[in-house]
């Protein structure tokens, strides 16, 4: 068996760390460049009204145009800086999910779908990145921009600061109002996303069975209501984000209006009050007139990314559902640097099992309960036990694919346990039920990036059966979960792959012959006999009463005995 292999996991305090947040305060000191402009562009227009000299209107556009120009590059280099942190981070948050999934236990009763995990990480994290480079830079701007512009415009008038005053916290309230909902129909979209990509998957891998069976109709029907509910929720979003904009733009409007009305009505003599110690000029009240929109326009893009936030929070929430704590696998790849040379060398393992007991959680049950057993090197042994014994689980344990509750397991003397797991691993072969194909060719399948050389893979694929197959397919890619190839042919891939393992000293076989025809499951038989005659320990966990009278000894998990097997193949009686 191949071990599994994970980067150590980044720390719980780095990954839950914001992205840096130097991105977001040069975009704030641009912003805040607009109030040097709105000076200069509120001088020179009284420049004109007092008939100033051209020489001096001109040193005023030269200097707009430069502040303009250093505006645009520092407010373009804030948001690279900004982009550049978001996706940086959403990696960081994408590796930690994937690391989490790579050690989540076969045994995990709440490990994702590969449909919906695929949909979260590749799809929903990608609404991460707006989220951070740009609901955050706007959320940044909106603690800063207001108040330095409130101050500027208090300074020169304290009615149309006022009137910004009362109008400014009118927005977030219905804001917050409407980002409540919104992130709930966020959650719920991208839910339905996933549930769909989850259907798509599952019916892709069973259409064989689909058409077989006649309900192509029936899974349409099922296809088009979950498209149609994902279209309703999708709609239901965009009218929530379009509703937020209305809200901001309705009390923006009239934030802007109200001081536009009374700076004119000021410039006219009509409203004499609301500077300090006399009237306003015209540059001054042009200043404060220009700073009004500018006041709202932080509030105006927060609110544009609001949708982002929601979406980014929905995303966060969906990639921490896939690290749920549970049962995981036994080793990281990182364990002890002596492990390898301090594996046992003999042919077959010798196994040590102590007062195993197993729970997938400290409130379940246990699984299996102080079980205990000795098996020699070379033995052939057979796990027997009524449907929910926990013949699988202990299989499970003896791989290390998850840490026992309670209990030991030794092979060789060694313990499995994550320093020596991986060196453990190393030498086992898997033979399961329903063995997991590839995406790949049977060359590859049958390697899985192991390093193995031409004359083991020949003698594996003779063992196995498998070189008409090969021969009729050559390289060509195998579809995912085995599309393509028969139940048969999957098994012989199976048998290929253990027979291929280098050093290969326990073969553990969970159920290989369950729901086989009979030639089939005997073909599984003999090629589990061939490989424990090659000096390999043969463990299995099965219901064939068959396979059990081919075994030295039988275990019972439950105390049950499996029935006198009947009708033994002559060959299959010299070979046990």
């Amino acid at each position: 068996m191949p071990s599994i292999r994970a980067t150590p996991s980044t720390s719980s305090s780095a990954v839950a760390s914001r992205p840096s947040a130097q991105g977001a305060w040069w975009q704030v000191l641009a912003a805040l460049l607009w109030l040097p402009q709105a000076a200069v562009i509120a001088w020179g227009i009284e420049a004109i009204h007092q008939q100033a000299d051209w020489s001096a209107l001109a040193k005023a556009c030269a200097v707009f145009l430069a502040l303009g120009l250093l505006r645009a590059l520092v407010d373009g280099y804030g948001l690279r800086r900004a982009f550049a942190a978001a996706r940086a981070h959403t990696q960081l948050l994408r590796l930690q999910a994937l690391q989490a999934l790579a050690l989540h236990s076969p045994l995990h009763p709440q490990r994702p779908s590969a449909g919906l995990a695929a949909s979260v990480l590749n799809e929903q994290a990608d609404h991460i990145t707006p989220y951070f480079a740009r609901y955050t830079t706007a959320r940044t701007k909106v603690m800063v921009v207001p108040l330095v512009i409130l101050v500027c415009v208090f300074s020169l008038s304290w009615v149309a600061g006022l009137v910004l005053l009362v109008a400014a916290p009118l927005i977030p309230i219905f804001m917050a109002l409407v980002g409540w909902r919104a992130e709930a129909a966020s959650k719920k979209h991208l839910q339905d996303v996933g549930n769909l990509n989850q259907f798509l998957l599952d019916r892709l891998q069973g259409l064989a069975s689909i058409r077989g069976l006649g309900a192509v109709a029936q899974v349409a029907q099922q296809l088009a209501r979950t498209a149609e509910q994902l279209r309703a929720n999708t709609m239901a979003v965009l009218k929530i984000a379009f509703l937020s904009s209305a809200v901001l733009e309705l009390f923006s409007a009239l934030g802007v209006a109200l001081v536009a009305v009374y700076v004119g009505f000021h410039l006219l003599g009509q409203i004499p009050f609301g500077s300090w110690g006399g009237t306003l000029g015209l540059a001054q009240a042009l200043f404060v007139l220009l700073l009004a929109p500018a006041f709202f326009e932080p509030l105006r893009e927060l609110s544009a990314v609001w949708h982002d936030k929601a979406a980014g929070v929905a995303a966060l929430d969906a990639l921490q559902a896939l690290q749920q704590p549970g049962p995981q696998l036994v080793g990281t790849g990182n364990g002890h640097p002596d492990s390898a040379a301090s594996a046992p060398k003999t042919t077959a393992a010798a196994l040590t099992i102590q007062d195993l007991s197993f729970q997938y959680s400290t409130q379940s049950p246990l699984v299996v309960q102080a079980f205990s057993a000795e098996i020699g090197a070379g033995e052939r042994v057979a796990l027997w036990g009524e449907s929910g014994s926990g013949k699988s689980t202990v299989m499970a344990l003896i791989a290390g694919l998850a840490a026992p509750s309670a209990g030991s397991i030794l092979i060789d003397g060694q313990a499995m346990d994550p320093a020596y797991a991986d060196s453990l691993r190393s030498g086992m072969a898997w033979v399961a039920q329903k063995p997991h194909v590839l995406a790949a060719s049977l060359v590859d399948n049958i390697r899985l990036g192991r390093d193995i050389d031409d004359a083991a893979l020949q003698q594996a694929v003779q063992r196995a059966a498998l070189g008409p197959v090969l021969a009729l397919r050559g390289n060509t890619v195998v579809g995912d979960g085995g599309l393509g190839l028969s139940g048969g042919e999957a098994l012989r891939l199976t048998l290929a792959r253990a027979a291929a393992t280098p050093g290969c000293r326990l073969v553990l076989a969970d159920e290989p012959t369950a729901h086989l025809d009979a030639e089939t499951a005997q073909f599984v038989r003999q090629g589990l006999l061939a490989l424990a005659a090659r000096g390999a320990t043969l463990v299995v966990a099965t219901h064939d009463p068959l396979l059990a009278a081919c075994m030295d000894r039988v275990l019972s998990l439950d105390g049950s005995q499996p029935p006198i097997a009947t009708g033994l193949p002559a060959a299959m009686r010299s070979i046990a």
